[in-house]
């Protein structure tokens, strides 16, 4: 071994000596001291082969002391950490389907908390005192909301289009339009669940076009449905037609076929009467005569994560009685958290503003610019030229593969903190507690304040402390 590079692993303190190092005893002290020397040790070893890697002329002659204690403190912070934690959303992005989609509403919260700390009625009758059906839970509440005669639940969308295609269409041809063939978060295509549910995908027309023609002339005697999947991830402009449902549906009548519409990030709300672009809703679709409607729950609907499939009642009975159904079935929690959140639905001006993804999505623009300007203000005050903050208009998104074409007029907070450049602060607040997710724009550092809930501005406050106080020094000017 190089004699420089030996005297440097020299250097190197002991990991039972580090673990009693005063300047590390109250990250080690959160820990159990098995992972507590584990994070050491790795942060020593990442130190080796660092070194290792340096070219001869460019190895340091003495250890860095201060950056590896800073190193060992932030493993060891991260050790701790839940591996799920909270975070501060601050890209104007809704619906981040990184971050966790759909914040909850305070009501399902306050369910979800009450059926987890006890016992519960998941699978029991009480007026029977026998066993009851995890499936009955939920399906009242949605046949009042949407008219549907029959309602199952399960752990998401994805898995509600591979159960509905399973039970009605193995081993037989279903038509779809090429144009929605989409590709859904994390790489996973209609094709691919069409194909791993045994039907057999049949595609008509083209990308931007296809007429009722193209589907009559796809039906064989081995056709058991026809798919139409809405585009709620994309939007697809100028010289386009698409078959409404309606017309799909009496084409499918007439030759005894089935109508099934996965209508994606499932909307119970006419958001046109908010200033919003069109979209469908599970009621009207279920109106048209769709004999079965799939959407997710933890999009636009704003619950926990779930699949719903709604229509009659002998093809949603079809799908209870499939044996995927238990691989799929949602626990206790989801169905609670669901339960609430729908329950508020049933008083659409009180959804409007107790499910806060509808409320950030509505959420005036006076409102937003006047959290800006109390937050400018607050970090004007506290950290003086040691911050620079400017107001800018932002453009939020829905997100969540939800309104694509929706731009929501917004209010962000551009910030520099001197000697740090946007994309060192974005990584410094990203260490911090809780950690800020930011977005990184044109050169500057932007927190959009549409998707920063007020309760979540003293958080806010003490990580952009955090990263001033402890992470860069103070500014010279004035």
């Amino acid at each position: 071994m190089d004699p420089a590079l030996s005297q440097l692993f020299r250097q190197l303190p002991a990991v039972d000596e580090l673990l009693r190092h005063p300047r590390l005893q109250s990250w080690v002290d959160r820990l159990p001291r098995p992972w507590a020397a584990a994070a050491v040790r790795r942060v020593l070893e990442e130190q080796r082969q660092s070194w290792r890697s340096c070219p001869p002329g460019d190895l340091p002659s003495q250890l860095d002391e201060a950056a590896l204690f800073q190193a060992l403190q932030l493993a060891l912070d991260q050790a701790a950490q839940p591996a799920i934690r909270q975070v501060i959303n601050a890209t104007g992005v809704i619906i981040h389907t990184n971050l966790g989609r759909s914040l909850l509403a305070v009501e399902a919260l306050e369910q979800i908390l009450e059926v987890a700390a006890h016992y519960s009625t998941l699978e029991y009758d009480l007026v029977k005192g026998e066993r009851g059906s995890r499936h009955d839970h939920l399906e009242g509440l949605l046949k009042e909301l949407t008219g549907c005669e029959a309602a199952l639940v399960v752990n998401n969308n994805a898995g509600a289009v591979l159960l509905a295609l399973n039970t009605l269409a193995q081993d037989r041809e279903v038509i779809i339009s090429r144009g929605q063939l989409i590709e859904i978060g994390g790489s996973f295509r209609m094709p691919e669940i069409m194909a791993a549910s045994g039907a057999i995908m049949r595609e008509v027309g083209t990308t931007n076009k296809t007429h009722l023609r193209d589907y009559e002339n796809a039906i064989t005697s081995e056709t058991a449905a026809l798919l139409k999947v809405h585009p709620s991830n994309f939007r697809i402009m100028g010289f386009t037609s698409e078959v409404a449902l309606p017309d799909l549906v009496a084409l499918a009548r007439r030759y005894s076929l089935l109508t099934l519409e996965d209508l994606g990030s499932g909307c119970l709300v006419d958001l046109s009467r908010y200033g919003l672009e069109r979209e469908p809703t599970v009621q009207e679709t279920l109106a048209a005569g769709a004999d079965l409607v799939t959407f997710s729950g933890d999009k636009l609907l704003g619950g926990p994560q779930a699949g719903f499939a709604l229509g009659s009642k002998e093809v949603v009975a079809g799908l209870r009685q499939n044996p995927l159904t238990r691989a799929l079935r949602p626990d206790k929690l989801t169905l609670a958290g669901m339960e609430a959140t729908l329950r508020l639905y049933l008083e659409e001006p009180l959804a409007m503003v107790a499910i806060p993804t509808l409320e950030m999505i509505t959420r005036p623009l006076a409102e937003v610019e006047r959290q800006a300007r109390n937050l400018a203000r607050t970090l004007k005050r506290r950290w003086g030229a040691r911050i620079k903050v400017e107001i800018r208009p932002s453009e939020a998104r829905v997100g969540g593969g939800s309104l694509p074409g929706a731009v929501l007029p917004s209010r962000a907070l551009a910030l520099e903190i001197p000697p740090l450049a946007p994309h060192e602060l974005e990584a410094r607040l990203r260490q911090t507690h809780p950690p800020v997710i930011a977005r990184l724009e044109h050169g500057s550092l932007l927190l959009d304040l549409r998707t920063v809930q007020t309760d979540e501005h003293p958080a806010l406050l003490a990580a952009l402390g955090e990263v001033i106080d402890l992470g860069a020094p103070a500014s010279r000017e004035g």
